[in-house]
């Protein structure tokens, strides 16, 4: 049976989103043995030697001459301190928190483009906008004793991965998107290694946790790979609400690999995202004009370095 574009839109989104949650399960498992500077070096490492060769292969190094653009080093800004933020909250939330929290990126997205270039945003869309933050408020609970400093790193995140792809909207598509990957892959490695000292020192390093980043590195490039082409296959507001099934992931991941069981909290705060970015990618459709919120679920959408 041949599926259509859009269900094998849907499909490569939902491997992608395994891929990248994956990811994130593999590293917050090293982080109990390494800090989070050690562990930006070690799996910078093995992902910019990756995502260096496929941008070579695709001839992504003819281009290098377009990076001189302030826009590229704004991109390469936000990419860093959404990584430092996310990996941070990473360590000490359990994942399906912290992927509850970054599930508010397309909100933030439609409202940054709203007040930094103008675009027109309905009532119902602004409604679902701060509808969607509450939640987000729900799970960071700030005043109450679940209120963690972790969960402000993880909203953190989503506000450097805001400035992120609303630089990445500005850059002329004559940039190819493999060689801003390696700059900004190459930069978070480079950051990953001044950090070691801040974080604690270097420390010792088994086969397992090398292992394991190398698997991450890897996992972060399939990610990469098939949400590219889930964006290549159908159409945009159809395949882009896939995009929460990474939080399915989390909610899984979370239970099989740290015996994480989330709470009411987190729970209702989640529904209360996901609903809201549901509904803003529906009007989006409805209204046709340019979608915000469906274009934030770019190859690069969690920070992950690349």
């Amino acid at each position: 049976m041949t599926l259509s574009p859009n269900l094998r839109g849907a499909l490569f989104m939902a491997v992608s989103m395994a891929g990248f949650t994956l990811n994130d399960s593999l590293v917050k498992l090293v982080s109990a043995d390494l800090n989070m500077g050690q562990i930006m070096f070690v799996r910078g490492l093995f992902a910019t030697i990756l995502v260096t060769l496929l941008a070579w292969h695709q001839g992504a190094f003819k281009a290098v001459g377009q990076l001189l653009r302030p826009l590229v080093v704004v991109r390469a800004a936000g990419e860093l301190g959404a990584t430092i933020c996310f990996l941070v909250a990473l360590a000490h939330l359990p994942i399906a928190n912290v992927s509850a929290v970054l599930q508010a990126l397309p909100l933030a997205v439609t409202m940054g483009a709203a007040l930094v270039f103008g675009e027109k945003v309905g009532w119902r869309r602004w409604l679902a906008i701060v509808v969607g933050f509450a939640g987000v408020m729900i799970i960071v609970r700030p005043g109450f004793d679940g209120f963690s400093i972790y969960a402000v790193a993880a909203l953190l995140s989503v506000v450097f991965c805001t400035v992120r792809d609303l630089a990445t909207r500005q850059i002329p598509k004559t940039v190819p998107a493999l060689l801003i990957s390696v700059t900004t892959s190459v930069s978070v490695t480079i950051c990953g290694l001044l950090l070691v000292p801040a974080f604690g020192g270097w420390r010792p390093m088994s086969p397992e946790n090398v292992a394991w980043l190398a698997g991450a590195s890897a996992l972060l490039i399939v990610g990469y790979h098939f949400i590219i082409m889930a964006m290549r296959s159908g159409e945009i507001s159809f395949i882009a609400p896939f995009r929460y099934t990474a939080l399915l992931w989390a909610l899984l991941l979370g239970y099989v690999l740290f015996d994480d069981i989330p709470d009411l909290a987190m729970i209702s705060g989640a529904t209360i995202i996901v609903g809201s970015g549901l509904y803003t990618l529906y009007r989006e459709r409805v209204v046709g004009r340019r979608l915000s919120a469906a274009q934030s679920t770019s190859p690069a959408m969690a920070p992950d370095g690349l």
